[in-house]
This record gives C-alpha cells, structure tokens and sequence, in this order.
C-alpha cells in the first residue's frame, strides 16, 4: 500500500490534526538525525524510512481538513492556495539553504531549521480548532452564480 493511499485510509478514520502532527513531527525528527546519519547505509536507510513514506502523506489529511474547514464548494480553490504557499516556502527554503552552504561551507544548519520547522509545525496543527460535524466554519458566503 503506498503512503498515500494509507494516509487517506487514516485519514477517514482518525483526527487528521494528530495525523499531521505525527507526520510532521517524524519528518522534522529525521531532519534533526540525518546530519548525525555519517551518511552510512544503515542511517540513511532509517531516514528514508521516516522521511520519505511520510513525504506525501500529509496530502489526504491536509485536503480533508480544508474540507471541513471551507467546505467542499471551495476545497479546491483554498487548496491550490495552499499549495502555492507551500511551493513558496519550498523555494525559499532551497535557497536559504544553498545560501547557508555557500557562506558555512555546511547544510548542517539548514537541516536543523527544516527538523525544528517541521516540531514547531507539529505543535501548531494542534492549535487548529476539531471541525464540526456536518458544519462548514468559513464565514465567506459562496459568490453567487450567474
């Protein structure tokens, strides 16, 4: 089963808020090892693992939290802005990062702001208040069509 598809089977059937913040939270804590991996099979193995299975699973829960919190008239919409915050923040961070290595000749501080990054996000999903049930939150009445 890939990690996708598990992660929207979770994703039906548990809080995605504790599901992100577990996804998160592995992620930003393979961040924090993979500088102390000395980069040997074993070690980057065990970061694979974390890292690379929960790489895309944050999608179903993230899709399905949008959902509940905007409604699914502008699920799509709120989640291209999503995305698009999200591709920002990747290009920025890979050009910190490249600016890191250039001036320290290291990555190291830059896959320790992406590990902590990745705890602080785990803490703040929690902050997200459980949606209601059968009840859409946003206070944005839909346009009218015509």
């Amino acid at each position: 089963m890939s990690p996708l598809v598990g992660s929207g089977w979770l994703s039906d059937r548990f809080d995605n808020r504790w599901l992100l913040f577990w996804y998160y939270g592995l992620r930003g804590m393979s961040l924090l090892y993979l500088p102390f991996t000395d980069f040997t099979l074993y070690g980057l193995s065990l970061f694979a693992v974390f890292y690379g299975l929960d790489w895309i699973a944050t999608v179903p829960p993230t899709v399905k939290l949008t959902a509940d919190r905007f409604g699914r008239e502008r699920a799509g919409m709120v989640f291209g802005w999503i995305f698009t915050g999200h591709q920002i923040g990747a290009a920025s961070a890979a050009l910190a990062a490249g600016i890191v290595r250039t001036e320290l000749l290291t990555y190291l501080p830059a896959f320790l702001a992406a590990g902590a990054l990745c705890v602080v996000a785990a803490m703040l999903i929690l902050s997200v208040p459980k949606p209601s049930a059968g009840r859409i939150t946003a206070a944005m009445p839909l346009p009218a069509r015509g």
